[in-house]
């Protein structure tokens, strides 16, 4: 589960960021294409924030839809799934948006 190293990462840079001063609060932003699920993240939140200064804050998490755009036809369309198909058939695609995972804010006590 990739999600437990990434959310360790996530506490690591606020905890390195903030040090011992509580954190109320979270926010990320998980795009759907970016191939992290949101619930294994709540889940290693909830644990790995034991004994640090984000002990008892909440995790918000934006999951904004995919976007991506056809090479061929010029077609943009959102996405949801990582299969990336055109309408119009063709998997020339670029994605615009849907792949990032960041930190959006941290509310502190």
């Amino acid at each position: 589960m990739h999600e437990m190293s990434i959310t360790q990462s996530v506490v690591d840079a606020v905890v390195s960021r903030l040090g011992d001063v509580a954190v109320r609060s979270v926010r990320l932003e998980i795009g759907r294409l970016s191939g992290v699920v949101p619930d294994s993240v709540r889940f290693c939140f909830d644990v790995l924030c034991t004994g640090t200064a984000l002990e008892g804050a909440a995790l918000e998490i934006d999951e904004p839809p995919g976007r991506a755009a056809c090479r061929d036809c010029g077609c943009e369309f959102g996405i949801d799934y990582p299969i990336l198909l055109c309408p119009c058939g063709s998997a020339n695609v670029e994605v615009l948006a849907g792949r990032q995972l960041r930190i959006k804010s941290v509310e502190v006590a």
